[in-house]
């Protein structure tokens, strides 16, 4: 292996990233210099700055970058309305900014290496390594688990035993999570078989929120308030994108919003299967999409539609720093400029049930949709649009019937 003076490590505390220090100054002989990004994890920084000092890092960089996740990466894809086979994305979304704040960390360093503790069967090697590619294109990464020896996530934890690395796990609540202020995913272990049923009901199991059942009896009402696709208020109350998004959280989770549990296509190949929560985000994404739907004429809407799959697909992976999704961005910012307005939702047993919704740019009519009496459309002219809409149905059936008959 190639000798580094000083590696730069994408570093959570997790177990990976926990027995990568060591690992990296054995077989490679550099000082490891840390860099957790802060994008709402809360609880799992505490603690985060001795855990690798301990573990044999030089230092730790924690980067507060919250505020950036939410206003330039989460908003965007919440007014693209791009979802990843109904997965919104909580962690393809936070890899760039971490990743791009760990090259300028990694160049203000001198460093000569970029190391992560991604899988090579998973989605988040590429993510990363887009982004670090993006800006700095010639930096050498290190991914420990494409080259070392080490198996299974039960080889790490006896690695990290042998090497005294204190971990906050067990094999048996050996999840692999990850965890920001938009969601927190679940796989691993009995979750593997899609035949198991996620253990909702079990004690820690879930994070951010409760199950259905376990949501009160009474339903929460709330009211958001949007500005050209941007979530500002909520009751009436001004809030930061991070603040909101916080404090949706603990609305939906509390009232057992946004547990989904799919197989996924990851971008290798292979079916994954991962349980998330996403409380505030499935909140969010509905009220924008009840907004739209009064908001968007019929034709913006349904291309938006369209180009919110392939949004979704850069996004998933890892493409944010790309042309195309740059373009594609500056679509959707201009057909968000009319998406303003309120939009009131009833939280009740995990369910999001409609409860009005108001616009200054509304295209929505009364006087014209009414089942009553009205003076601006003449059901007569139904008749005329359906013969030339229909034409080429009666033309062909006409055609059919002559050549049947000439048989």
């Amino acid at each position: 292996m190639a000798k580094y003076q000083k590696v730069v490590l994408a570093y959570s505390g997790g177990l990976d990233t926990s027995i990568i220090i060591p690992w990296l100054k054995e077989n490679y002989g550099c000082e490891v210099i840390c860099v957790a990004g802060n994008v709402g994890q809360d609880a799992e920084l505490a603690g985060l700055e001795e855990r690798a000092l301990k573990t044999g890092a030089s230092k730790l960089y924690i980067e507060d970058i919250q505020q950036e996740f939410i206003e330039d990466f989460v908003f965007p894809t919440l007014k693209a309305g791009a979802k990843y086979e109904n997965y919104l994305l909580g962690t393809s979304f936070a890899r760039p900014p971490i990743a791009k704040r760990i090259v300028e960390i990694a160049k203000q360093e001198g460093a000569d290496a970029i190391c992560h503790g991604c899988t090579g069967k998973g989605n988040d090697q590429v993510r990363f390594e887009l982004t670090i590619k993006a800006f700095a294109p010639d930096m050498p990464i290190i991914a420990p688990w494409r080259v070392w020896d080490i198996k299974s996530r039960d080889e790490e934890i006896d690695y990290a035993q042998q090497h005294n690395i204190p971990i906050k796990l067990t094999r048996e609540t050996n999840y692999s999570k990850d965890m920001n202020m938009w969601h927190l995913s679940h796989e691993g272990l009995d979750l593997e078989d899609p035949a198991n049923e996620p253990k909702y009901n079990e004690k820690g199991f879930l994070e951010m929120g409760v199950s259905p059942e376990q949501a009160p009896d009474t339903p929460t009402y709330i009211t958001l308030t949007f500005e050209k696709g941007i979530p500002v208020a909520l009751n009436g109350e001004k809030m930061d994108g991070v603040t909101l998004v916080k404090t949706l959280n603990k609305l939906g989770g509390d009232n057992g919003i946004g547990l989904l549990d799919i197989v996924e296509n990851r971008l290798v190949g292979m079916k994954s299967r991962g349980v998330y929560e996403t409380p505030g985000g499935t909140v969010l994404y509905h009220a924008h999409e009840v907004l739209e739907t009064i908001c968007l004429d019929k034709m913006t809407q349904h291309y938006k539609q369209k180009l919110a799959l392939e949004f979704a697909d850069l996004v998933y992976n890892g493409q944010w720093y790309t042309p195309l999704r740059e373009a594609m961005s500056a679509f959707v910012d201009k057909t968000q400029e009319t998406v303003t307005g309120e939009v009131k939702l009833k939280l009740y047993k995990g369910n999001l049930i409609n409860a009005g919704v108001t616009s200054p740019y509304s295209l929505y009519s009364e006087e014209v949709a009414t089942f009553d009496e009205d003076h601006v459309y003449n059901q007569a002219d139904a008749e005329g649009f359906i013969n030339l809409f229909g034409l080429p149905i009666a033309v062909k059936a006409r055609l059919d019937a002559q050549r049947e008959a000439q048989k």
